[in-house]
């Protein structure tokens, strides 16, 4: 059973994204949402992390919360998905489990 992890806090000061990606095995999704946008963005000290990881997991961000911060989806990991509210919706309903990495 496929499972979505969702990463709410920046990756910046906390280690709950390199935590979601180290529990997640192939088929599993991460979703990053809130303060966790900033895990998605291209060239950062966490960037290589996630590229690295996209070859077994799928990787998804939050459109609004980018927007809320300013953060323009060009400056976005390639091969990171954004999502809006609908498709959070879609994912919880896909996979089978949702654990929240706080």
């Amino acid at each position: 059973m496929s499972q979505l992890h969702t990463v709410n806090k920046s990756p910046l000061d906390r280690n709950a994204l390199e935590s979601a990606i180290r529990h997640a095995t192939k088929g599993n999704a991460v979703l990053m949402i809130e303060d966790g946008v900033y895990g998605a963005m291209k060239g950062t000290q966490k960037s290589a992390m996630v590229s690295d990881a996209m070859g077994d997991i799928s990787f998804y961000v939050m459109g609004p919360d980018l927007k809320a911060r300013g953060i323009d989806e060009g400056r976005i990991i390639d091969g990171v998905k954004v999502v809006d509210y609908s498709g959070f919706v879609t994912l919880v309903a896909e996979h089978g489990i949702t654990q929240s990495w706080l």
